[in-house]
């Protein structure tokens, strides 16, 4: 049997810790590199991926100076080299190099906050300082939200999406900050025209997030952005889908608006399940069947409703299909949903479920099924 894969072995075992070990060497005169592997991989079979980072710090920290301000320059000097700068996408770096954020955090936060800033904002060009720079936003806002400002115009694309994306109001795995839309809004203005996906995408997350609040505060300033036409409008386009993604599950009127769906004209939908019965594990298969009276495009979701332990319900929605219908033209459509029985964020539990499907955030067909145990 194929053992399991672990996320913190992966990033972090002997040969991650040994080239990060060799970083520190190259940049720290007289550091012991050895003796840091050793203690430092002796340390992580009892601790968890995040606690892993802050063990690495506790075991560099002995070998630097105790005043923040020499310890931030030996922490620069023992950075590997930046990120491409030429790519565009996808380059989050390693977490083996977060470690300047926590001891930035540790050291810098109440009497060296702009030394700390300096500090992460040469990190973030290698490792995205996003979950550290949060910190510093709820202990010193306005200073810091300053420094973000100017950050805006960096020339590495990584300090500009940290402006982004370490303002995020539901950033995943990161403390909450205490801004809000009126603060970070203004950035985003500004960072929204930006010529890098990895940017871009984090803009797009931060209004996703900001919609789940402020639905029509987030379609108003999308709407603001197009008529500015600052960005290519087929970027804006992706951007504006992106940020919309859970309105337009929730059906929201001025999302889906904005988006060019309309719910003014009928849709006759069929919705036809291959089997009454499916055990956990298997596959609930449907195909469904959409008319309309003149053409238009269709945004296309379906909601399963779950039964949980006590009699309670849940449900999740599910994209099915963005497409056209044409007028007096049978839209034809079929998916296969597995109904996994090993996933680790939802459990599932035999008892009868529910389907529902919605066309341009209108409900227009539902059907009942039995989940079986696997």
């Amino acid at each position: 049997m194929a053992e399991a894969f672990s996320l913190k072995d992966h990033l972090f075992n002997a040969q991650s810790i040994g080239e990060l070990a060799g970083q520190y060497a190259a940049g720290l005169p007289g550091f012991d590199a050895a003796r840091f592997q050793q203690e430092t991989l002796a340390g992580f079979p009892e601790r968890g991926l995040m606690e892993r980072l802050d063990w690495i710090a506790d075991c560099l920290e002995p070998h630097l100076a105790t005043d923040f301000p020499t310890m931030a320059e030996q922490l620069e000097a023992m950075m590997p080299p930046p990120l491409d700068p030429t790519l565009r996408d996808d380059d989050f770096g390693r977490f083996i190099h977060a470690v300047p954020g926590i001891l930035a955090v540790r050291h810098g936060l109440e009497d060296h906050r702009d030394r700390a800033l300096d500090l992460i904002h040469a990190a973030t060009r290698r490792f995205s300082m996003e979950y550290y720079i949060r910190p510093f936003l709820n202990r010193w806002p306005d200073e810091t939200l300053a420094r973000l400002a100017g950050w805006v115009e960096d020339d590495n694309y990584h300090v500009r999406r940290l402006v982004s994306e370490g303002t995020r109001p539901r950033l995943p795995w990161a403390r909450a900050v205490t801004l809000t839309s009126d603060q970070t809004l203004p950035l985003l203005d500004r960072l929204h025209a930006d010529p890098t996906r990895y940017v871009t995408r984090s803009v797009a997350n931060h209004l996703n997030d900001i919609a789940k609040k402020e639905p029509d505060r987030v379609v108003s300033r999308l709407r603001d952005w197009k008529t500015s036409d600052r960005q290519d409008s087929k970027e804006l386009g992706w951007m504006t889908r992106h940020a919309l993604r859970t309105l337009i599950k929730q059906g929201d009127p001025g999302a889906l608006d904005l988006l060019g769906y309309r719910r003014d004209v009928p849709v006759t939908a069929r919705l036809t399940l291959a089997a009454q019965t499916v055990p956990i594990g298997g596959a609930l298969t449907f195909v469904l069947e959409l008319e309309a009276p003149q053409t238009l495009p269709v945004m296309v979701d379906y909601r399963l409703r779950f039964v949980r332990p006590g009699g309670k319900e849940a449900e999740k929605v599910f994209k099915l299909k963005a497409t056209r219908i044409e007028a007096g033209q049978k839209l034809s459509l079929r998916k296969s949903h597995k109904l996994k029985g090993d996933a680790t964020t939802f459990t599932l539990h035999p008892g009868p479920h529910g389907m529902t499907v919605q066309v341009n955030g209108t409900d227009v067909a539902e059907a009942g099924f039995e989940l079986l145990p696997g």
